[in-house]
Formats: structure tokens, sequence, C-alpha cells
């Protein structure tokens, strides 16, 4: 299936279907574009994430990490659909079997990322949703992105995320437009050497919004995490193999660092990153090595 198999509803405000949770927030839309089935059991309980899309490495493991547990509690997110963590958000909740909404920035009719033509159709046939204030074939452009980050935040039942943010972003708009309209915010904190985390941060300093590091945090509940679940330790490795395991589970770490930290020559640890990589244990990024 494509896209374009989907039929695309108008709803104007005033219609019964109109989201209730619109009504309550500043300017709302005239009018929303929908694709895929906007009901009250999607929205009733959905948290919107935002962030960079500039988004990092550490940026994307903690977001397989929350989503795969906000999935498990049958939480909807809600994300921009643009490229970097919006695209990973969506992503995830439809790997994990999830539903997502997707909010455009562009008419229902124009494919924006286009590299997002599988997801966008993985989306509803998840059952989730695709909208859009904006005619059906309106294009793209910058001034509709920070009108589109009222909708986003104003969607959800459980408050915003903010992932990664630059000083000057989106995601801090969107932050600010949850605090007007008496969201809660939270942030997730980041390395005070990324430019990606100083706006997320700054939200936690300035107690703008409440710092978490797990999804539970943001539901207010304890409970094991799925995702950590999938990071235990495999059974049958060899003992430098579990060494390097257990240094990458305190942080991603290149060869040379490793060495370091193992006190094992470079050569003797390059052939067992390799057979750990070959076992899908752990996978290497812009020079780093992570476990998968």
């Amino acid at each position: 299936m494509k896209m374009s198999d989907f039929e695309i509803t108008k709803i104007k405000f005033g219609d019964k279907a109109y989201p209730k949770a619109l009504l309550k927030i500043k300017n709302p839309p005239k009018q929303i574009y929908v694709q895929g089935d906007l009901n009250l059991d999607l929205l009733k309980k959905s948290l919107a994430i935002v962030g960079s899309r500039k988004m990092t490495r550490y940026g994307a493991d903690c977001i397989d990490k929350f989503v795969a547990d906000l999935v498990f509690e049958g939480i909807t997110t809600i994300s921009g659909f643009m490229y970097g963590v919006d695209t990973q958000v969506h992503q995830k909740t439809v790997d994990y079997g999830g539903r997502t909404i997707a909010v455009l920035g562009n008419g229902l009719n124009y494919l924006y990322p286009p590299e997002n033509a599988n997801l966008y159709t993985a989306i509803l046939q998840n059952g989730g949703a695709v909208i859009s204030e904006y005619k059906p074939e309106s294009k793209p452009q910058l001034w509709k992105y920070p009108a589109r980050n009222r909708i986003v935040s104003g969607l959800t039942s459980l408050g915003v995320l903010v992932i990664e943010a630059a000083i000057r972003s989106g995601s801090l708009i969107t932050a600010g437009l949850a605090l007007e309209q008496g969201k809660s915010l939270y942030a997730l904190p980041g390395p005070i050497t990324s430019s990606v985390s100083v706006g997320t941060n700054l939200l936690i300093k300035e107690g703008k919004a409440r710092l978490v590091t797990s999804a539970f945090d943001v539901l207010g509940k304890e409970s094991e995490s799925k995702s950590e679940i999938k990071t235990k330790m495999p059974e049958d490795l060899a003992e430098q193999e579990k060494q390097i395991w257990e240094a990458l589970a305190r942080e991603p770490m290149n060869v040379d660092e490793l060495s370091v930290t193992l006190d094992v020559a470079v050569a003797e640890l390059s052939a067992t990153i390799s057979m750990l990589a070959l076992k899908g244990i752990v996978t290497e990024n812009a020079g780093k090595y992570y476990l998968v």
C-alpha cells in the first residue's frame, strides 16, 4: 500500500470528531486533515516526543529505550515526522508494534521528507494517524513548522518529552508551547560537550522541565524496563568478549579507549571486536563501538 491509498478526512473546528485537546490551545486550527483513525482511544494515553534533526547516536539509543517501554505500556507517541528525532520516534514506535501520530508541516498529498514514504504507510497500517492543518496539496514551508508545533504539544495527554535540542531550535519552541498550554514538560539530560544537549540541559537547569532517564519517570511508576531486558549480557561469551561487553555497557568507546581500559593490545582487541560484530552484539558508529 502507499499513502494515497488511505482516505483523507477533513475535520472542521466544531465537528464532533474534532480533538477536544485542541479546543483548549491558543489559536486552534480551523480544520485538520486526517489519514488514519484519530480516535479518543489513540489520544487518551499519548506523549509527544520531539528533538533535534541532527540526532546523535546517544539520542537514537535513548529513543529506542524510551519507546520500547512506552509501547509496552500502551502509550501513543506523537511527533513531527521530520528528520532526526521525529523520524526515529515514529519508526521505533512502529517497529515495536505501537501506534504513533505524525503531525505534518505540509499537506497530506505532499510527502516530505520523501525518504519517509515507507514509514508514512507503516504508521497508518499500524493503527496510527497522519494529520495536518494545511490543505492536502500544500508544500512544506519554514514558517509552517513552528505553527505545526502547537498541535504536536496540544494533542498530548501526558506531556512533551524533549530528547535533544540546540539552544535555538524548533524543539525549544515546542517546549515553550507545552508550558503555555499547561502540559507537563520532560527533558533528557545530555553530555555537556554536545551542542544538541545544550537546550535540554538548560530546560532542566532552569526548572522548566523535569529530568527523566526512563519512560517510567514520565509515567510516574516503577517497573522493569523492557529495553533493559534486551541489554543483558549474552550467554556463552569468551572471557575477553565479556570484558568488552561490560566496558561498552558503561559507555561507548573506540578501540584505543578499550585498549587502555582493559589493558589489552589494540590488535588483539580488534580481532575480538570483529567477532562480536559478526555475532551482532556490537556495532560501530563514527569510530566508537556500541552494544546492539
